[in-house]
């Protein structure tokens, strides 16, 4: 009796590493972005509860955001991007932007963000 072979084959294991690659690589450029968001969101809950703050003038909460983003690599926004509202006795700040992400060629990947203090 003539059993067949069950098995991976080489091109077959080729192709599979191939795919988990290009999964990989898709994922590594996705990560950084998401780190900064969350860096964004830490700072301006940061800057939401300093007390010295709370009362502060637009441009002095402006300047202590452009401040803290030059220490933490923030590139993607600008303090001027920051819409602050001080009706209530916390400022709320709060921004929305995206990063283009490039892939392949002319393919790139848009991601929108909307961040706020808590």
């Amino acid at each position: 009796m003539y059993r067949h072979q069950r098995g991976l084959s080489l091109s077959g294991l080729l192709f599979g590493a191939v795919i988990l690659v290009l999964v990989s690589l898709f994922f590594m450029k996705l990560i950084p972005p998401y780190l900064q968001n969350s860096e964004i969101n830490k700072l301006l809950t940061t800057i939401a509860n300093d007390p010295d703050l709370q009362k502060a003038s637009l441009n002095n909460i402006r300047s202590s955001f452009s401040r803290r983003a030059s220490i933490d690599n923030i590139t993607v926004i600008r303090a001027e991007d920051i819409e602050i509202d001080t009706s209530t006795d916390k400022p709320v700040l709060t921004v929305s932007y995206f990063v283009k992400i490039p892939l392949i060629a002319n393919v790139s990947l848009y991601l929108d963000f909307n961040s706020a203090s808590k």
